[in-house]
């Protein structure tokens, strides 16, 4: 079966939301402010990606007070992480091929 760059999710062609889901990936959840930093995006930015991913259905957002502070957090959902697998298996098999060639 040939695999190519057409079988990549779309949701995922943006660095930001990459690096959101990969964030994700090895925190059970992550604040707004800790996305940011890691991330290095303004945030409009990490807002605008966090939509995306939120009604593509992969990311959950819980909102909270912490000390009478807004806190954000973020965690990625089971479709989320079944479409990330996805996404990676195919990127492993693209640069699997490659190396066959």
């Amino acid at each position: 079966m040939k695999v190519s760059f057409d079988d990549l999710h779309k949701a995922f062609e943006s660095r930001v939301r990459l690096g959101i889901m990969s964030a994700l990936a090895v925190n059970d959840s992550l604040d707004f402010s800790s996305l940011k930093e890691f991330l290095d995006v303004t945030d409009g930015n990490l807002s605008t990606h966090i939509k995306k991913l939120e009604q593509e259905g992969f990311v959950s957002v819980n909102k909270s007070f912490i000390d009478n502070k807004p806190n954000t957090r973020y965690s990625m959902t089971m479709e989320g992480k079944k479409a990330f697998d996805e996404h990676l298996g195919v990127l492993e098999q693209i640069i699997n091929s490659q190396k066959e060639s």
